[in-house]
């Protein structure tokens, strides 16, 4: 699933090619990415027509900011956007929702596994709206203190690993970089979150920072199929220190990279360097 460094770099390619283009006709191939309006036809009245101005990013959701409405979109395990040329011939099997630019453009919606969504509000009113309204702060916001997450996490029992997942706290850490942030920060997937001490609340919320950002600045992760553009790979695969390294040696230690499962994700982690308390 694209998190937030693969989400950003979508943003960031999108923004070139669609912003100031405006939507002259839209095609939904599969209704239930759809969530609001819950009538396609609705969906396809009140986008028709408006212009791109601006993409922004909340968490792991793009936002087409429009003349009238706010396009949220969560590309989920494998949604891609794929900006052509009217005519330019390419796999149209797994297109889900096809905009048409000005300009003889398409915007394509391209989703395998069907599990992305798609919320259109109106642009005085999307942030009170689900899914943004129930999302925490971005990693990168000053108002993540040690007091905050402290205030949020000081009473729950499950793994920290878990509570990294959760989006109402913080937004955009998926699988991967929780793995990468716990490992940096030296704690236990397992650990049960009220076991945090002040330094690691404060650990967590720098690596998380700097993990992130160093993901950014590579494009991304692309382990299986997340490539932000044709031909384009996400190239922070190359620094990951510990997902997806079962049994080759720590960075750090040079003991084993171990792979348990917390709450049915995959967990790597050295047990060396992140010991239970």
């Amino acid at each position: 699933m694209p998190e937030l460094p693969e989400v950003e770099t979508v943003r960031r390619i999108l923004t070139k090619y669609v912003v100031g283009k405006t939507i002259t006709d839209c095609q939904i191939f599969w209704n239930k990415i759809i969530k609001a309006p819950t009538d396609s036809k609705i969906f396809i009245k009140e986008v028709v027509g408006q212009k791109i101005n601006q993409i922004d990013r909340m968490g792991k959701h793009l936002l087409f900011i429009l003349d009238d409405y706010v396009l949220i979109s969560h590309l989920r395990m494998e949604g891609k956007y794929f900006f052509t040329k009217k005519d330019e011939p390419g796999k149209l099997q797994h297109i889900m929702v096809l905009f048409e630019l000005d300009h003889q453009f398409q915007l394509r919606y391209h989703d395998t596994r069907k599990f992305g969504t798609m919320h259109l509000y109106d642009k005085r009113t999307y942030l009170e709206q689900a899914p943004l309204n129930k999302l925490g702060y971005e990693p990168f916001d000053e108002r993540i203190t040690v007091s905050y997450l402290k205030n949020a996490w000081q009473n729950k029992s499950q793994p920290i690993k878990t509570t990294l997942l959760e989006q109402n706290v913080i937004v955009g850490i998926g699988n991967i970089y929780a793995n990468e942030v716990l490992f940096a920060s030296k704690i236990h997937p397992g650990e049960k979150t009220k076991n945090l001490t002040d330094q690691d609340y404060q650990n967590i919320i720098d690596n998380t920072k700097v993990v992130l950002q160093q993901a950014i600045n590579e494009g991304g992760t692309t382990i299986t199929t997340y490539h932000p553009e044709p031909g384009m790979d996400g190239k922070f695969v190359q620094q990951l220190k510990v997902h997806g390294r079962n049994k080759m040696k720590c960075v750090n230690c040079q003991n084993e990279v171990d792979k348990i499962f917390v709450n049915g994700r995959g967990t790597y982690y050295c047990n060396y360097c992140q010991k239970l308390k």
